[in-house]
């Protein structure tokens, strides 16, 4: 009987532990040096990130300040390692104010951009429209 239990305990923790672990834990930290070109704005974010390879759910928290007026739009960009511009991958809906949470399923290509830190956040102004601030994802 005890090794039923045992067993069955067991069982119940690896499949408790095994869940989390194709969850992976990302971020960006954002700035006008990362632009490119590189800009002088004081502005400043971070984005946390979570990703579920299982589902390929990418889910975020975007903070950020400083900037020179409020956001007109947020994304992330890619696929393009650092020093490097691309175009919009996912959309960041609502990144008008801050902080922003939300999520997205990706394709397979953008997951394995994500993965592979080839995907950046941007945040655009009215003053600098191709981005004030930016950060590389990276784990």
């Amino acid at each position: 009987m005890n090794k039923v239990l045992f067993a069955t305990l067991a069982l119940g923790a690896a499949v408790a532990f095994a869940s989390p672990a194709s969850a992976e834990k990302l971020k960006a930290t954002l700035d006008g040096k990362s632009e490119v070109p590189a800009n002088t704005s004081s502005g400043t974010g971070t984005a946390d990130l979570d990703y579920d390879a299982a589902t390929k759910k990418l889910s975020w928290k975007l903070t950020y300040s400083g900037l020179s007026g409020p956001a007109t739009a947020a994304h992330f960009h890619g696929p393009a390692e650092a020093g490097k511009n691309a175009g919009v991958a996912v959309a960041i809906p609502n990144a008008t104010s801050s902080p922003v949470e939300g999520s997205a399923t990706l394709t397979d290509a953008q997951a394995a951009d994500l993965l592979a830190g080839k995907l950046y956040v941007n945040v655009h102004t009215a003053a600098n429209p191709g981005g004030e601030i930016r950060g590389q994802v990276t784990k």
